[in-house]
């Protein structure tokens, strides 16, 4: 599959940086003025992506709406983290072609994507071949996703599903602790994970990082991104915003 005009810039930001941050908002909890305000601070801060997407009440109007709201204030790319097919919008540069692989249930391995592929192709927005993985305590896209969680002590297992992607295709590799996590992923799981990913898979780590000191474990541990949600929805967030920029970056410089 060729690479597309987003991936391109993902890869040139990695390569220029080492690493990257991604601002994730949830249209379900932060909607149109208030997501659109999150996308900009986090743009002013440095932030590479604005990621738009949520497990649950994610899609139709007020998607469409906040994603239209965030691409006036920002000129980054805003990529879709899409929680099933309602997740679509055709305003945005590019969506994550996503399955969850550690799923019990077909739906979010197959179902959903085929349901999903001629939208995405109607749409002409870029797909980027994605698995995604959960790992504990999962939160509510664990819940959502009937996931077989990946236990935190389990760095192989974690190892083994970013080689399970590797060799089905996938791009891009997210592991994901889940919204609102007490804790991110251990840095253990962390290095294993992307000792497997190697340059291959751009590895995406979200989840519990909510300082900048966490930003520089994972980072230093291997995640080539980090995406960053509810550490963001705060009042006031600009300073943390920059702050975690600049650790992400310090770090990722020295990859360079």
């Amino acid at each position: 599959m060729e690479i597309g005009k987003t991936e391109k810039y993902l890869r040139g930001k990695l390569a220029q940086d080492g690493a990257m941050l991604f601002s994730l908002v949830d249209p379900d909890k932060c909607s149109l003025e208030k997501g659109a305000s999150i996308a900009k601070q986090s743009y002013e801060a440095g932030a590479d992506v604005i990621l738009v997407g949520g497990s649950i009440g994610a899609q139709g109007e007020i998607l469409d709406k906040t994603v239209k709201m965030i691409k006036e204030s920002v000129s980054v790319p805003v990529i879709l983290f899409p929680g099933n097919i309602g997740g679509l919008s055709a305003y945005a540069d590019a969506t994550y072609f996503m399955q969850m692989l550690n799923s019990r249930d077909v739906y979010w391995l197959s179902t959903a994507q085929i349901q999903a592929a001629p939208v995405v192709a109607r749409m002409k927005i870029e797909a980027i071949p994605t698995t995604y993985i959960v790992v504990e305590p999962g939160r509510a896209v664990g819940w959502i996703g009937n996931a077989n969680l990946i236990p935190r002590d389990r760095a192989d297992l974690a190892a083994a599903c970013a080689l399970s992607a590797k060799y089905s295709g996938s791009h891009i590799l997210v592991s994901d602790c889940g919204s609102g996590s007490p804790e991110h992923a251990p840095v253990e799981m962390v290095n294993a994970v992307k000792k497997v990913c190697g340059k291959d898979l751009i590895y995406i780590l979200g989840g519990g990082i909510r300082t900048p000191q966490a930003a520089t474990d994972v980072v230093k541990a291997g995640a080539d991104a980090i995406q960053v949600g509810t550490a963001f929805e705060l009042e006031n967030a600009l300073p943390k915003m920059k702050q975690m920029v600049e650790a992400v970056k310090k770090e990722g410089k020295k990859r360079v």
